[in-house]
């Protein structure tokens, strides 16, 4: 059990790249910052996890979550800033001495080493007494389901097989904070699906903080208890699930937070005595009670915005003035609901809505090229400054 604590953590990296003669265009493959000391792979990150907690790093490829991972297991040396567990200082400390235990994707099983093997390796080089190996090796074996494999050999098992044997030689140890790095990338959606709900039970039956990475939000989501979404190198925000979801604290969150993304539209915020509303394609639509009151404490100005709304809450169909039209581009089956492509508004806007629903609405079904009508309310809306900035919060 711990907790641990990254204040202004920081790594740069040498920067090995070929000086550019003075007419020669640059090639930037990230927006990875680069100073005088070298290219910044994490700059200035801050975090406090509590014990026990359930801390998931998530972004896109490149953005520094697996670096940050590295840092805290002792992999990376920390360029600036404190990595503190319950406390103590641990930037110099080799990683043996840091009482954690790391998850890799590729599994890292020994191919010449049976189940049991693999799992006790760890205890034996701490020279853990034979009988104490056993008792632990049975335990996490039962508790991942696996005791019926204990003396196969990794080739003979599945990559699902194969990872909880990695993950059991982990938890074997018992140690203070539990790493992993991306440890289902290498599974089939199905699979996948099984190992998370595998981890969930999993955390409810050991006494460890864990750090996990992925750049599937799905897995985010579903696993933390709060989630921290990187971007090249630094923190966009950290907040639980559904605040992150609810209240996206910039362009970048909202779009990479739910599936299929956020529709976003060219629109003007506006004030007219006091009161808060958007203008889109003509139409107004006045914001919540709660978005006004978060608008006003800000000082926000009438602007030109852009406008954020997820699929699931736009709905379909009905009369009115603030009723928007589009036609029908593509009907996509997902058996609970069904993705709408309307061609709207110059651009394509994706509905989502539940098949249930759908039936009751329209009893032939929706057709290719069809024109409807859709809204939203001022509810449910994102507010976003032209620099991508959410401007409720």
């Amino acid at each position: 059990m711990a907790e641990v604590s990254l204040r202004h953590i920081k790594k740069i990296y040498p920067n090995t790249e070929k000086k550019k003669k003075k007419d020669e265009p640059a090639h930037r493959t990230t927006h990875l910052k680069v100073t005088a000391e070298g290219i910044v792979a994490v700059d200035d990150f801050n975090l406090e996890i509590k014990d026990r907690e359930f801390i998931v790093l998530v972004g896109p490829s490149g953005c520094g979550k697996s670096t940050t991972l590295r840092m805290v297991a002792g992999l990376e040396e920390i360029s600036g800033g404190e990595l503190l567990i319950d406390g103590k200082l641990m930037n110099d400390v080799a990683p043996k001495d840091r009482d954690i235990a790391m998850v890799f994707q590729s599994y890292a099983l020994y191919p010449h080493m049976t189940v049991r093997e693999n799992m006790a390796f760890p205890l034996k080089l701490k020279k853990v007494p034979q009988a104490e190996i056993d008792k632990k090796v049975n335990e996490a074996a039962e508790i991942l389901g696996i005791t019926e494999y204990l003396e196969r050999k990794p080739k003979a098992l599945s990559g699902g097989q194969r990872q909880r044997v990695a993950i059991g030689r982990a938890i074997v140890r018992e140690p203070k904070v539990l790493l992993m790095d991306e440890p289902l990338s290498n599974l089939d959606a199905k699979l996948r699906n099984q190992m998370r709900a595998e981890i969930i039970k999993l955390r409810q039956r050991i006494n460890t903080t864990f750090l996990y990475v992925t750049h599937d939000q799905t897995e985010a989501m579903t696993l933390g208890d709060r989630i921290v979404i990187m971007k090249d190198g630094e923190v966009q925000q950290i907040g639980t699930p559904q605040e992150v979801f609810d209240h996206p604290s910039n362009l970048f969150v909202s779009g990479f937070i739910g599936v299929p993304q956020m529709n976003y539209f060219d629109a003007k915020l506006v004030k007219t005595d006091g009161k808060y509303a958007v203008e889109l394609d003509g139409k107004t639509i006045e914001l919540s009670p709660e978005k006004q009151e978060r608008l006003a404490a800000n000082n926000v100005e009438a602007q030109d915005i852009t406008l954020g709304v997820r699929p699931e809450h736009i709905a379909l169909f009905g009369e009115g003035s603030q009723m928007f039209h589009g036609k029908v581009d593509v009907s996509e089956m997902m058996g609970s609901s069904v993705h709408l492509h309307l061609q709207s508004l110059g651009q394509d806007v994706i509905v989502i809505v539940p098949t249930m629903d759908l039936q009751g609405i329209h009893h032939d079904g929706i057709s290719i090229g069809q024109e409807i009508a859709f809204t939203f309310g001022g509810n449910v809306v994102h507010v976003f400054a032209k620099d991508g900035k959410n401007l409720e919060f």
